[in-house]
């Protein structure tokens, strides 16, 4: 078979950020993150910070470790149902128990309230 004639440029640049804002949020530095991921610190660098595409593996571990939606990038004409810092807050809501809560509900609440108000 032939080579494909259509070749498509991709800039991985904005998701390279997502994962090093998401891996950031999650405390986890580039030098741990980077051996977990069994990678030089450098590497992992260049895929966050300078645009460098990742072999497909890692970045398949970069997308699930940090749980970073990449529809937005890919499909920029897609509405997304979620932002990666909405998925972020959702994964920390789902270590909280019922108290804890409580009290990102009232707080989410009066956030909501005085934003209502400003309109």
């Amino acid at each position: 078979m032939g080579r494909h004639k259509y070749k498509y440029e991709f800039d991985f640049t904005q998701i390279g950020l997502a994962i090093k804002d998401s891996r950031e949020a999650s405390k986890i530095t580039r030098e741990a993150a980077a051996e977990m991921l069994d990678v030089s610190s450098r590497h992992l660098q260049a895929v966050e910070l300078e645009g460098q595409h990742p072999c497909f593996d890692l970045f398949i571990q970069l997308i699930t470790m940090f749980n970073v939606p990449v529809d937005t990038y890919i499909f920029p004409e897609h509405k997304v149902e979620k932002s990666s810092i909405r998925r972020r807050v959702d994964k920390l809501l789902d270590s909280l128990d019922d108290k804890d809560l409580m009290i990102i509900e009232a707080t989410a609440k009066a956030i909501y309230e005085t934003n209502a108000l400003k309109k």
